[in-house]
């Protein structure tokens, strides 16, 4: 058995989803103590009900705050290359929809990732995989959409499956082949699509159980609203749980379609429109925020406290990518959410661990602390989520617990 003990404050997040209003009702145990038994948690609460088995191991948490593992629910992490000319394009005016226009953008890196083989991708992704989870990340999940061949798509997701094995983070895999439309179909975004969302591919997916959901991204440089309908019902068909990149750059009623398909998340949501908002909040949609990537790109960002107001659960990831969102760290993305979107610590909190568990379909074990859960937990070397968010410029991570053991000790 394990005890984490000499916790200053044990932020009890509750299992998600946790809808808008309620994402700052989180209870706080201040001088507190957590047993884990095995990967599970056991028990919790004051330190002075700790009835701990001798021989336990023990994690001093020094004052510190313990909460959950955090989880990144929207990444690009697999990925080859890099495109540091087209940020330098930006500084000089250009907007992310010109340079793709002009070539640049997701296709450059899909030639990149068709010329990487799958021990190149695993190589490459590794170290950013060590990197997150020494910022307190747990879980994240991992998007296809880089290959735009059967083969290569197959080649990213068969990258996640290996990756697995290789480090603690738990992955979770998109099949996000509707990314755009690559060169070779320039103008035939239809023949695309019937060439990768065969039911042969699908089944493919299904049976050797490469991704548990599929995203498209719906957007004027890339698939129309009526595409994606297709697309996603189709992959629904075997399995696979609908996601939309929905309302970044233009509002086409994405987010609309995402509640119409009972997708589980919408991702973006900068243009969203009250239609958009109406229509997830009756499927029990999930609004993924992604702070990260309007602060990268220096657009506007998502109308955070708007989403919350209506009561949605709202979710907070990095959008890691080669293009858009250079950005490793979830926790100087949870931030960004503060400053520049107006959500409150314990928002974010919530938002990068309960309801990000919930896009990721794991709210049932995942991003909250119960007993019985498992014990993905984050010790800080703060005393509270308050004074960790405002100091983005450093690692407050002292130690990080995955399934019951610990896998970063800043010690050690």
């Amino acid at each position: 058995m394990l005890v984490i003990q000499n916790i200053s404050e044990l932020v009890v997040v509750p299992p998600g989803p946790v809808s808008g209003r309620a994402m700052r009702k989180v209870d706080r145990i201040r001088s507190a103590a957590v047993l884990i038994d095995s990967d599970r948690i056991a028990w919790f609460g004051p330190q002075t009900g700790l009835n701990a088995p001798s021989g336990c191991e023990i994690i001093d948490a020094r004052g510190g705050c313990v909460l959950p593992g955090l989880i990144d629910c929207h990444t690009h992490t697999v990925f080859a290359g890099t495109r540091e000319g087209e940020f330098v394009q930006r500084t000089e005016g250009k907007s992310y929809a010109e340079i793709a226009q002009a070539g640049g953008g997701i296709r450059v890196t899909v030639e990149a990732v068709r010329r990487a083989s799958l021990d190149e991708l695993v190589e490459t992704t590794l170290p950013r995989l060590a990197r997150m989870l020494r910022n307190g990340v747990t879980t994240v999940e991992v998007k296809s959409g880089y290959g735009l061949t059967v083969d290569d798509e197959i080649k990213m997701l068969e990258a996640v499956r290996r990756l697995r094995s290789l480090q603690p983070i738990e992955l979770a895999a998109t099949y996000l082949v509707a990314h755009t439309t690559p060169r070779e179909f320039n103008g035939r975004s239809d023949d695309y699509l019937d060439l990768v969302f065969d039911d042969k591919v699908l089944a493919r997916l299904r049976d050797e159980q490469l991704a548990e959901f599929c995203d498209v991204f719906c957007e004027t440089t890339a698939f129309t609203v009526e595409q994606a309908r297709r697309v996603l019902t189709a992959a629904k068909r075997f399995g696979l749980r609908p996601k939309v990149h929905a309302d970044q750059i233009t509002q086409m009623g994405a987010s609309t379609l995402a509640g119409e398909l009972g997708a589980i998340s919408a991702d973006h949501l900068e243009k969203i429109n009250d239609a958009g908002i109406a229509a997830m909040k009756r499927a029990g949609s999930v609004a993924v925020m992604l702070p990260g990537c309007s602060w990268f790109l220096g657009i506007e960002q998502a109308p955070a406290r708007r989403l919350i107001d209506a009561d949605l659960p709202v979710a907070v990831a990095t959008d890691y990518n080669p293009g858009s969102s250079m950005v490793e760290s979830l926790p100087l993305v949870m931030s960004i959410a503060c400053t520049q979107m107006r959500m409150t610590p314990i928002e974010a909190v919530v938002a990068a661990t309960a309801n990000a568990a919930t896009v990721v379909n794991r709210q049932d074990r995942l991003g909250g602390i119960r007993v019985g859960m498992q014990a993905d937990l984050v010790v800080l070397d703060v005393p509270t989520v308050e004074r960790w968010l405002y100091e983005p410029g450093r690692n407050c991570v002292y130690t990080v617990v995955k399934a019951g053991r610990a896998v970063v000790d800043r010690d050690s």
